[in-house]
């Protein structure tokens, strides 16, 4: 899950918010059309106190049938402090990089300052950077759970002895070393209307890397507590999950926020898990601290955030975990499909010819050898993925991977 899916999910849940704003407000039943869309801005926007070219998103909201972003191109993004710091973002792809790298520094304001192409203008309310709160450990643990089964239970701790920190946000970058199953150390080429040639495969086809971010918005407070002490399941993974068969690591995001910007997120977690659009509880417009100072009829969603972060990465293998399990099931069905590899009419009652078939499926690259007979014309194909990880994967090792 990545960026583009996490700006879609967030696209969606602001419009949303206009919607319930358009349904709170009637007192009959209302057909939800696209025709009740009302376009808004949508700020994604953290500065953090890592020294690096900050990134700000800028979308508008989609309708609901829409599956692509609407990015909002050609702004001019400002971020201000008040020590007369003025920090210029240019467009780069879908989102918006500082110029230079800097840091949000302690007792220091910060400003948001988005004019958009058609000339509006919109602001933020002045930040401060939160207090800082390291992690300090993340810990793989066995668990079952009444309600996902048995798996890994991944959970982050850390402490604030000064009791300030209160409000926590978590992202989390995960990557997977996937091993085919199925791989074989020649592979079939076409060479001919009728004709298939046995070669050397690549082992670079063998094992592959996958990596996927969360989502999922992941909040914990310790406001209830008598200390700042987190222990929060950031993650849980089934022990029938594939990406944990072989080594397996996971990069956690510790944000502490303000309580402003706590409320903000925690809303829009309540508003995406409601089951329906037609609750009785209807949120109304979610307010940010973002503005139109311009057209105070147009919406901005989204909250100009100023968060200390932490950042930590932890390794395991299978093994580590499950000693002596067999591992989990691969993510697709590897059964053999078999081929007779003849052409025209069969003269088998029990068997068709599958020449032209097996031909089309290894051009499309939808299947790769288990074995093969070509004296009896005998073919054992799996699914592509089952022989070959690049065909879903990326074969290049990450420049953090410890093995």
């Amino acid at each position: 899950m990545d960026s583009k899916m996490k700006t879609i999910f967030i696209n969606k849940i602001a419009l949303f918010f206009l919607l319930s704003v358009i349904i709170s407000s009637c007192t009959e039943t209302y057909n939800l059309q696209t025709n009740t869309y009302e376009e808004a801005l949508v700020v994604e926007a953290t500065i953090t106190n890592e020294l690096k070219q900050q990134e700000i998103r800028l979308t508008k909201t989609s309708q609901f049938e829409d599956e692509g972003i609407k990015t909002e191109k050609g702004a001019n993004v400002n971020v201000k402090d008040n020590k007369g710091n003025n920090y210029h973002f240019i467009e780069q792809d879908t989102i918006y990089v500082s110029e230079t790298a800097f840091k949000a520094e302690p007792n220091t304001e910060y400003s948001l300052e988005i004019i958009t192409a058609d000339g509006k203008r919109f602001e933020s309310t002045k930040e401060v950077l939160t207090t800082a709160s390291k992690i300090e450990s993340i810990t793989p643990e066995v668990v079952t759970d009444s309600k996902e089964g048995r798996g890994v239970r991944i959970s982050v701790k850390s402490y604030d002895p000064t009791n300030t920190s209160k409000y926590y946000r978590y992202k989390y970058e995960e990557t997977f070393k996937i091993i085919t199953p199925v791989w074989t150390s020649t592979k079939l080429v076409v060479t001919g209307p009728r004709e298939l040639t046995e070669v050397p495969n690549s082992t670079d086809t063998k094992v592959c890397y996958s990596t996927k971010n969360s989502v999922d918005i992941l909040q914990y407070t310790t406001t209830n507590l008598q200390e700042d002490r987190v222990n929060f399941s950031v993650r849980f993974i089934s022990d029938q999950n594939y990406i944990i068969s072989h080594r397996y690591t996971i990069l956690v995001k510790q944000y502490v926020q303000n309580v402003e910007s706590y409320s903000f997120y925690k809303t829009l977690k309540e508003i995406a898990s409601s089951s329906s659009i037609l609750s009785p509880k209807q949120p109304g417009f979610i307010n940010g601290n973002i503005k139109c100072v311009t057209n105070s009829d147009y919406k901005a969603i989204g909250f100009f955030d100023v968060s200390s972060v932490d950042i930590k990465r932890i390794f395991f293998n299978y093994s580590d975990l499950f000693p002596g399990e067999n591992l989990p099931p691969y993510y697709t069905d590897c059964s053999n499909k078999y081929y007779w590899f003849c052409f025209g009419f069969s003269t088998d009652p029990e068997r068709a010819c599958m020449g032209p078939q097996l031909i089309s499926d290894i051009q499309q690259n939808l299947v790769t050898p288990n074995f093969y007979d070509p004296t009896r014309l005998d073919y054992y194909m799996v699914n592509a993925p089952c022989g070959d990880c690049t065909t879903f994967s990326s074969n290049k090792i990450p420049s953090f991977w410890i093995n």
